[in-house]
């Protein structure tokens, strides 16, 4: 590509919005040209907003440490600067970024979201592309309800999702369909964001609960694995979930200990060698246009007893694949096995940047 295409990050000085710049940093098709946060960061350089608060673990892209901060609330200063944006909005109430969202797009500029505010907009599609590509179908029934012109939102799932939709919607296309799910989350700090957790809460601990996540757990699923009709999403009726989702003292690396049922007579219900020959031979739409952010290997299966490990798996296929390990028979359900994602980077931002890339190659940037 030739010349790359503009972006602008809103919250961009947020622990997602720091991956985003850093993930950002060399990519062969976007490039980062406008930053955008809160009122109190507006006006300074990007060094100076997130002094004492840059997270990554590395120096901050030279290409934007002097970008000025805009005020995210005025999406009418983005314009002619970009061609869309990646939001990574962290705001106290969710009608205020969809409200957000809808003006950038208001303004002509498509909206690639982090942000859960607009993941239950029946007409707009909440990405994983290796699994419901055809969701982009919805867009032009959003934007011609909205009265928009080329502004769109699309967003991604709740990062927690990451660990197992893959592996679930790998069994269901080869033709084996889940009745019935039992799946236990535990997650990262950098799940919380910045500050997050508090430290006191988190060494030496477990927390049992994570206020909306189990909901996430139970229903987007529902959506991402549904169909768009009549210009909007229907839900699937299939899996049932039942979740518990904790948060443990791991930085980064989401695992989820998953039991599945199937919805098939006993004889016809995969043996535990075909259902690894599903997930390791699993690719979609991502790997055949080559995306620069796609696994080339989505799903990773392990056969150490102790794997897979936050610390040991979560950058494989760099942070974007599912890892899986410990597949066994369940004495209650059919199988059931441990799973592992990297949530700040297939879960959060770099899921984002590939679900733009998706967005590029379709044509809904031009």
């Amino acid at each position: 590509m030739a010349q790359k295409i503009k972006v602008d990050v809103l919250g961009a000085t947020g622990m997602v919005g720091q991956r985003y710049i850093k993930l950002l940093e060399d990519h062969p098709w976007f490039e980062v040209t406008y930053v955008a946060a809160s009122p109190r960061s507006a006006g300074k350089l990007y060094k100076e907003a997130v002094e004492n608060r840059w997270l990554i673990g590395e120096n901050i892209p030279k290409a934007v440490e002097n970008l000025t901060v805009e005020d995210a609330n005025l999406p009418e200063k983005a314009l002619g600067k970009c061609q869309f944006v990646f939001s990574a909005l962290e705001l106290p109430k969710k009608d205020d970024i969809k409200a957000l969202e809808a003006a950038y797009a208001k303004e002509g500029i498509p909206v690639v979201s982090n942000a859960s505010a607009n993941r239950w907009t029946e007409d707009v599609p909440m990405l994983v592309p290796e699994i419901n590509y055809s969701h982009l179908d919805v867009i032009e029934a959003q934007k011609k309800h909205n009265g928009w012109d080329k502004g769109f939102i699309a967003v991604k799932p709740n990062c927690s999702l990451q660990t197992y939709m893959m592996p679930l919607h790998a069994l269901i296309q080869a033709g084996y369909p889940v009745k019935r799910m039992i799946v236990t989350t535990l997650q990262a700090t950098s799940g919380a964001g910045y500050p997050g957790v508090p430290s006191f809460d988190m060494i030496d601990n477990i927390v049992p609960y994570i206020g909306g996540e189990e909901e996430k757990t139970e229903k987007e699923c529902l959506k991402i694995l549904g169909s768009v009709k009549d210009g909007k999403i229907v839900n699937a009726e299939y899996p049932i979930v039942s979740s518990t989702c904790t948060r443990v003292p791991v930085v980064d690396g989401h695992t989820a200990c998953v039991s599945l049922e199937f919805d098939l007579p006993d004889d016809k219900k995969p043996s535990l060698e075909e259902i690894e020959r599903v997930w390791t031979s699993y690719t979609s739409v991502p790997q055949e246009l080559k995306l620069p952010s796609a696994p080339e290997h989505p799903i990773v299966v392990r056969h150490e007893e102790n794997r897979p490990q936050p610390r040991r798996d979560r950058e494989t296929e760099k942070g974007m694949a599912c890892v899986i390990g410990r597949l066994r028979p369940c004495n209650v359900f059919d199988v059931k096995f441990v799973a592992l994602s990297h949530n700040t980077k297939r879960g959060a931002a770099l899921g984002g940047i590939l679900n733009a890339e998706l967005l590029k190659v379709r044509g809904f940037f031009d």
